[in-house]
């Protein structure tokens, strides 16, 4: 019954036909993705289970009878344990400070909420997820934007941060799309953001949800990031979350962790949004984060290797070029080589072929033109039909070649 509702709604979406390009946000994109044969806009979890996560499926009865006979601290307690020792964070872990939230969307408000009780204006990387922006637009909080270009040369990060007039200061590391990240020259570069910051009274704000794919690069460690900004006595807010990594049907948490100075206020706005996190979902993501301390992260790992080296080696040679990022994070991002097309053009070009990916426009939303040279192409998929999809799309794109 469930399967012939489902074709019966999407043969009245098709018969309607869908103009991708009224679209007012990437999300909007995203949700009309989930209805095209080839997905590769959102950037959420669609693999299958490993074996062991396979295991873990098999315990959720056992799971929600624990949670239903376990105090709610103790799930909260082990999960941000097993989280922050998984990401090499044991001052966060220690602190026990950081409020749970059902995602990063909600912890996000609750960061936009202070900004606009206090009328503090904030400057935001770009490009970067226009959720962000949305999010901070929709509380009336004044926006300016910074290019991740200014902090590439860590020698003149503090000197170009100069430019930044606003109270806050609001970054994404490792980036979405770009997968630019400070930690490239080790603690240098977060160390002298954290100084200008703390020598200018401005509050930091990093968004880590991609920090997970942090532990998938081999040259690359996640620091102890909250001692550096614990011992550097700056204003921050830190923002992580579990909803990019691994594949549990959209059931996630994420965290939001404040200076000591700021800690009650964002507290009090906190519990004005939410009481608690389900004990189960937080049991059952405990389980995924400890299989993971346990595979070194492979199960994750492995999967975006493995389609990423698909998009490059089915994408080379095309009107697009792959962008090295710094982070193999579980998004690919794309520059377009042929003069004249655009990334609105190319999206909708492969929409008619029931392909979707996400147009660079909305990521640059300070100057939208800018992204008219990419597309960001979600990689968190089944392998073979990552596959399936790579090669629809070089067929697709053969058009621009004649």
């Amino acid at each position: 019954m469930i399967r012939d509702e489902t074709t019966a709604f999407m043969d009245a979406t098709e018969e309607q036909g869908t103009d991708v390009s009224r679209f007012v946000d990437l999300t909007q994109h995203e949700i009309e993705a989930l209805r095209t044969k080839h997905n590769l806009a959102d950037a959420h979890t669609h693999q299958r289970q490993s074996p062991t996560q396979e295991q873990i499926v098999r315990q959720l009865p056992e799971l929600w009878r624990e949670s239903e006979d376990t105090l709610q601290e103790f799930h909260e307690k082990r999960f941000l344990k097993a989280f922050f020792e998984l990401h090499g964070q044991p001052t966060a872990a220690a602190m026990s400070k950081t409020l749970l939230s059902y995602s990063a969307s909600v912890s996000t408000m609750v960061a936009a909420m202070y900004l606009q009780q206090r009328n503090m204006s904030v400057s935001l990387v770009t490009p970067c997820f226009d959720n962000l922006i949305d999010l901070l637009r929709h509380m009336g909080v004044e926006l300016s934007s910074f290019p991740e270009e200014s902090l590439h040369d860590v020698a003149h990060l503090y000197e170009r941060m100069s430019a930044v007039e606003t109270d806050a200061v609001y970054l994404v590391d490792p980036n979405n799309p770009t997968g630019f990240t400070l930690l490239k020259d080790g603690t240098s570069g977060f160390a002298e953001l954290i100084r200008w910051c703390k020598d200018n009274d401005k509050l930091l704000i990093m968004d880590f949800c991609f920090a997970s794919f942090v532990l998938c690069s081999e040259n690359l460690d996640r620091v102890d990031i909250y001692r550096m900004l614990e011992e550097s006595g700056v204003s921050y807010l830190a923002i992580e979350d579990t909803g990019k990594t691994w594949p549990v049907q959209d059931a996630k948490c994420a965290m939001i962790t404040a200076s000591e100075d700021i800690r009650e206020a964002i507290y009090n706005i906190h519990t004005a949004v939410l009481l608690n996190v389900s004990p189960f979902v937080l049991n059952f993501l405990t389980s995924y984060v400890r299989d993971s301390i346990d595979d070194g992260f492979a199960s994750v790992r492995d999967v975006i290797s493995e389609n990423r080296a698909a998009a490059r080696a089915a994408l080379s040679g095309t009107v697009l070029d792959y962008v090295e990022p710094v982070v193999d994070t579980s998004v690919a991002w794309f520059r377009i080589n042929r003069p004249g097309l655009t990334s609105t053009e190319l999206q909708a070009r492969l929409f008619e072929h029931e392909i979707y990916v996400l147009a660079g426009t909305f990521f640059y939303w300070d100057d939208p033109q800018k992204g008219e040279r990419y597309i960001r192409i979600a990689l968190a998929r089944r392998p073979a039909e990552f596959a399936a999809a790579m090669a629809a799309m070089t067929k697709a794109l053969s058009d621009y070649a004649r």
